[in-house]
């Protein structure tokens, strides 16, 4: 593409200089995924949470005991995280990349990422995650996905605005597609999701993949305030991003000021 597509991995910066406005706009995952995850793990509760964020995905694991070391390259969100956890034993923060992160091998019961391993060398982060998990560990990766609602028509005056403002700087950018859970098995699709083609190549087993489905209703500027977020958006000229925002809060306030998005929520794990 002329202009990328936004999601280089020199754009992964890029959340250090939105913090509160991410922890915001950002929703967490479905109570039902961390419970599988819970169960699938069969060892202790040591874990690395890799590109902790502002610490959405860190909660649920300190609830259900697990000792978390969070690693984050962001020297904002590492400030953050210390506030938002501070005085809990069982957090740690390391500021750094996955790839660079100093940490002791054979030592860890689970190592997890939530919509942050596509941000990671997946040929250095893979077989570092195996080297650091111990035998027998998790490894899980999950993310949300949005499901396109093909025909609603506030979609797709969105989906026009997108058209218009982003994929004329995009140049090779298609409209999204509707996928199945067959789909999200191909390795093309897992490359999409995490920039890897199988957790099998790298040698984890019991390999498993699930699904839930979930809606979020937004404001107008709540929407826009979580399209704010991403990479890609924020990667676009400032004329071609204020259009696209302006837009797109037009097209909503026009059809009652409430967008509801359709989410499937999916989780990759294997052992090692």
């Amino acid at each position: 593409m002329a202009n990328g597509t936004g999601w280089a991995r020199g754009r992964r910066v890029h959340f250090d200089e939105i913090v509160e406005g991410y922890d915001r706009a950002r929703g967490g995952y479905p109570s039902e995924l961390y419970a599988d995850i819970f169960n699938y793990n069969q060892g202790g509760k040591k874990a690395i949470e890799i590109g902790a964020g502002t610490g959405l995905a860190t909660i649920p694991f300190l609830n259900n005991g697990y000792n978390v070391t969070a690693i984050e390259m962001g020297a904002n969100m590492v400030d953050f995280l210390m506030q938002k956890f501070s005085g809990n034993q069982n957090f740690s923060v390391i500021n750094d990349t996955f790839e660079n992160a100093s940490v002791d091998g054979e030592a860890y019961d689970i190592i997890y990422a939530a919509s942050a391993f596509h941000w990671v060398d997946a040929e250095m982060g893979c077989p570092k995650v195996l080297r650091l998990l111990k035998d027998g560990g998790t490894f899980a990766l999950f993310r949300n996905n949005t499901v396109p609602a093909d025909g609603e028509v506030l979609y797709e005056e969105i989906q026009s605005a997108y058209e218009k403002h982003y994929n004329s700087y995009y140049t090779s950018s298609k409209r999204p597609i509707k996928k199945t859970v067959e789909d999200f098995w191909k390795p093309s699709e897992i490359y999409t999701s995490f920039r890897f083609e199988s957790m099998e190549q790298y040698g984890f087993r019991d390999v498993t993949m699930k699904f839930y489905n979930a809606s979020r209703t937004y404001s107008a500027d709540e929407y826009i305030a979580l399209m704010d977020t991403m990479s890609d958006n924020r990667a676009l000229p400032e004329n071609n991003r204020t259009n696209l925002y302006a837009d797109i809060k037009n097209a909503i306030e026009r059809h009652g000021g409430q967008h509801t998005v359709d989410y499937m929520y999916q989780l990759y794990m294997g052992r090692k």
